[in-house]
């Protein structure tokens, strides 16, 4: 059982910054695709980010790219979501996911992810 706790959300104006950390409990975190993602009410969960095991490779949406950046520290168990440039429609309930196993989905399909942090909720005022 992997266990993830997003922290650091909150209410941002916008073009301000903010960065969510996620602790993760898993022992074999360095063996773990590690990913963002993000629900607006009445929407789906939209991909925002992902990172490759070593932090070697990142992934981003266009929605998101050249603002957002992720990061890991796997001697912290830990991954990052710096967000800067920050619109009202980034406002979204952020959610830190992980990959476990092979699955051969696509980095951004949401099913690829098997474990998932609660939810922190960003808020961007215009």
């Amino acid at each position: 059982q992997v266990q993830l706790v997003e922290s650091g959300g909150g209410l941002v104006q916008a073009g301000g910054s903010l960065r969510l950390s996620c602790a993760a409990s898993g022992r074999t975190f360095s063996s773990y695709t590690m990913g963002w993602f993000r629900q607006a009410p009445g929407k789906e969960r939209e991909f925002v980010a992902a990172i490759s095991r070593s932090g070697g490779s990142t992934y981003y949406p266009d929605s998101v790219k050249g603002r957002f950046t992720i990061s890991r520290d796997n001697a912290k168990n830990t991954v990052y979501l710096q967000m800067n440039s920050l619109k009202p429609e980034d406002t979204a309930v952020y959610y830190c996911a992980a990959d476990t196993v092979t699955s051969g989905l696509r980095i951004g399909n949401s099913r690829r992810y098997d474990y998932w942090g609660q939810g922190i909720q960003i808020t961007v005022s215009s």
